[in-house]
């Protein structure tokens, strides 16, 4: 039998339950009331009772749904098929795919479906493992289970892939670490670092029970297939899977505590991780260079090593040899100035000397501007609206990603390169009108702005300086949204989210955090939509008194619709289609879409 008729078998429609109607704000209590007792047993270093509350998870029939709609609904990738070749999961075939997890002790995992994705502005391509619907939903399962234990023993400067953490967190980390005292700086990137794990380390790493053990050993070695050609896995973590990214952070949990060893007292090097790239931080260049020996030791045992052609030692002041001043990590050029004592800061009484600056690192902004040129060449067929459809989103997204820095130069100079590209695009579609006329068709006065690149119904494209610098708080230390203060991360939400100055960031200060349809807290990890109480369809506007802010299935269960070819009929619920949705256009949206907070 094929692997699509094999999950088809498994989730064929048994219409025994409503899956519209189920109580999902009990169900998420109840996995989240089991996660926080994982997460304070993992505290307490009681691993039987972790072990015996893991079982208890996996079984319950709570987490098992919250699984599949997590895949089936609120999955980015959700329509992306593995080699089962199924992209979707109807309704009423989640149900039978629920009741199929509670015998996930015999599920046989099937090989990943390799995919190929390029890297942001280089020629390289990154494998994706992208598996099937059946073995998505039981990794998430895992997760549900296994992220909470190892959220309680992860080092406090660990960032990537971690729920409630975020690169901005990282960059404010470092720059508490160097702000008073210039340090030396191993700046390096783990060479391969998911396909090269090792698997046996990371096993043993794990100290799991025996069924959690054997499934994760068997998607780790499920294999890959690419062209009907079939590839054992050996080592790594396929990327692609939702349990991958946890994985990785169990085999690089550790690092820190190889770096400072040796060290007394409060005069450690500091390591900060994102994902597979991190830096580590010391006052000496001999204890950067000591750092560097354990870590490449302690690498070795998870058969990983260092990228040379990633990995330098510079000063944040001053330049060493051939190498400049400062480093660049997660997009941002970070990099300290010598300034005289009007611009010094003071540390107990004494002038600094220097000044400490984080701004959008050169590569990123080139990448940035060859992203937007792009788009503009690519549109010439496309009216002014469609383009700047297009352009908004790349524009806020990435502004809003270095709104915590010092980025307002970057920011208009953004602009100013923008302008002769919509310039030109103007005269290619109409090469015999006049500058004059081409100026007023597509530029407009609007408010104090008289160079509004904009459409006769108001739709106009963001400017990059529009978006206002806002300074990011970091997270504080070890803390984790399974600690059980649901009030810390709401407001984090409202008040320390890139998103937070965005309309959706006002619903947010508006709904005090919380869903306006199931009533529970947002958190960081989840996709958040906005609609409209009143629909435009029938006169509603889109100012924020007509707005609200829920959660992207919440949105889906409002908009179950009864209606048989336009009439109305109580047997036929049907939900909205997520692929009409587009992303939310920040302070002047409109339409209703999708913003993934983490």
């Amino acid at each position: 039998m094929s692997h699509r008729k094999e999950t088809e078998a498994m989730v064929v429609p048994q219409p025994i339950e409503d899956w519209t109607q189920t109580p999902w704000r009990k169900l998420e209590r109840t996995v989240y009331r089991l996660q926080k007792r994982i997460y304070q047993a993992s505290l307490r270093g009681n691993d039987k009772a972790v072990h015996n509350l893991q079982r208890l998870l996996m079984k319950s029939k709570a987490a098992r749904t919250l699984a599949v709609r997590k895949m089936t609904q609120d999955n980015q990738g959700k329509r992306t098929a593995g080699v089962d070749g199924i992209k979707s999961v109807k309704p009423a075939q989640r149900l039978a795919l629920v009741k199929y997890l509670r015998h996930h002790k015999q599920i046989k995992p099937q090989p990943t479906r390799r995919v190929w994705i390029p890297k942001p502005g280089k020629a390289e391509k990154r494998p994706l493992g992208i598996p099937t619907m059946l073995d998505r939903a039981h990794q998430c399962l895992t997760k549900l289970a296994l992220e909470p234990e190892w959220e309680a023993r992860f080092e406090a400067d660990s960032y990537g892939f971690r729920p409630g953490r975020s690169a901005q967190d990282a960059i404010q980390a470092i720059f508490i670490y160097i702000c008073k005292q210039p340090k030396y700086v191993l700046d390096a990137d783990i060479a391969n670092c998911f396909n090269q794990i090792n698997h046996e380390t990371l096993l043993h790493k794990l100290q799991t029970f025996p069924a959690m053990r054997r499934a994760i050993k068997a998607w780790l070695r499920a294999g890959v297939l690419e062209d009907n050609v079939f590839e054992p896995t050996t080592a790594g973590t396929p990327q692609g899977g939702p349990l991958s990214p946890l994985l990785a952070n169990i085999a690089l949990h550790g690092m820190v505590q190889a770096v400072q060893q040796g060290y007394k007292g409060k005069d450690k090097p500091r390591l900060v991780r994102y994902a597979d790239d991190l830096v580590v931080l010391y006052r000496t260049r001999e204890g950067i260079e000591q750092a560097k020996s354990r870590l490449e030791d302690w690498l070795k045992d998870m058969g990983l090593e260092m990228k040379p052609s990633k990995t330098r030692i510079a000063h944040t002041l001053e330049a060493l040899g051939a190498e400049a001043p400062g480093f660049d990590f997660l997009g941002f050029e970070i990099r300290q100035y010598s300034v005289g004592k009007h611009h010094s800061g003071t540390l107990h009484g004494k002038r600094l000397g220097f000044k400490t600056l984080i701004r959008p690192s050169k590569e990123a902004i080139k990448r940035h501007r060859e992203g937007l040129r792009a788009v503009v060449l690519a549109g010439t067929g496309l009216s002014q609206g469609a383009l700047i459809g297009q352009l908004n989103p790349k524009i806020r997204g990435w502004s809003r990603y270095y709104r915590s820095v010092a980025a307002k130069k970057t920011l208009n100079d953004c602009d100013y390169h923008l302008f002769p590209l919509l310039l030109r695009w103007a005269k290619r579609r109409h090469t015999r009108k006049s500058a004059s006329w081409i100026r007023t068709r597509y530029w407009r006065t609007m408010g104090q702005d008289h160079w509004r690149f904009a459409t006769p119904d108001g739709l106009y494209l963001s400017d990059h300086a529009a978006t206002a610098i806002q300074r990011h708080v970091k997270v504080k230390g070890t803390t984790s949204p399974f600690d059980g203060n649901l009030l810390y991360w709401a407001k984090r939400l409202q008040q320390s989210h890139p998103l937070n100055r965005s309309k959706l960031g006002a619903l947010l200060h508006k709904q005090q955090g919380k869903c306006r349809w199931c009533e529970l807290h947002f958190t960081e990890n989840d996709l958040i939509e906005i609609d409209h109480i009143t629909p435009r369809s029938e006169g509603g506007t889109d100012a924020l008194s007509n707005l609200f802010a829920l959660h992207r299935h919440c949105h889906d269960q409002r908009h179950t619709k009864k209606h048989v070819w336009g009439t109305h009929d109580t047997s036929h619920p049907i939900e909205e289609p997520d692929e009409g949705k587009a992303l939310m256009s920040g302070s002047e949206g409109g339409q209703e879409g999708a913003i993934p907070l983490a």
